[in-house]
């Protein structure tokens, strides 16, 4: 995964590590679509970084930062019925797509989860799209999937996160505000072999995996492509 561009890699290794928990509601009635369930989730991530209690002196303020010195993991459960409750009861943000809904939560230490989001299920989050997933609107920000990873609908949750946070960083502060200021309008689609060569080249930010999970180490997954940073 990345990282803040301005920290070694070694200093964030050093440091003590922290995780964003994510959770998305899966009911076995309504399970949401993958596409919107991956724009959801990038969409959670940004509203956290830009929440009011996780910057300055906010409550969530000190967590963020210890999370962002560190890699910035993250981890999607998935909870129905009385696990989404109890997950809703606990201090975080919900954001509703379409047919998703994605609770984030403020970062907590790798061993330190709260009880009812430990007990949550990360495998077996398997998601399908009803349909195939119209062209990206290239005048907003689009998160380019790898065409060559195959991962599931969790592991690709948190990496389109990551590729949102670290455009959410490249940004000037005129442009964050704008972009918040929209609802963080965003697509996520897996990029066209050739295309996909062309957006690595292009110096955009690209999310590397630390390997934790599914993917090799230092697997290219994400770029993210801001009309701001072309």
């Amino acid at each position: 995964m990345s990282a803040p561009f301005q920290v070694s890699a070694n200093s964030r290794d050093e440091a003590p590590q922290f995780v964003l928990p994510l959770v998305v509601r899966l009911e076995k009635s309504a399970p949401p679509g993958r596409t919107d369930a991956l724009e959801t989730a990038a969409r959670a991530v940004l509203n956290l970084l830009s929440d009011e209690r996780a910057l300055g002196d906010g409550e969530w303020a000190q967590a963020v930062r210890d999370w962002e010195d560190a890699r910035i993991r993250k981890v999607v459960r998935r909870a129905r019925g009385a696990e989404w409750r109890r997950a809703e009861g606990l201090p975080g943000i919900t954001l509703t797509g379409k047919s998703a809904e994605v609770r984030v939560f403020p970062p907590v230490p790798l061993d330190g989860w709260p009880k009812d989001l430990a007990k949550l299920q990360v495998s077996g989050t398997e998601l399908e799209d009803p349909e195939p997933p119209v062209g990206a609107d290239r005048s907003a920000p689009v998160l380019w999937l790898n065409p060559e990873l195959e991962m599931s609908a969790g592991k690709t949750m948190a990496q389109a996160g990551h590729g949102a946070q670290l455009a959410w960083w490249a940004l000037p502060e005129a442009e964050r505000r704008a972009w918040r200021d929209a609802g963080f309008p965003l697509a996520v689609r897996t990029a066209e072999p050739a295309e996909w060569r062309e957006l690595t080249a292009r110096g955009l930010p690209l999310v590397r995996d630390a390997g934790f999970t599914e993917i090799a180490p230092g697997s290219c997954t994400v770029v993210a492509d801001h009309p701001a940073l072309r």
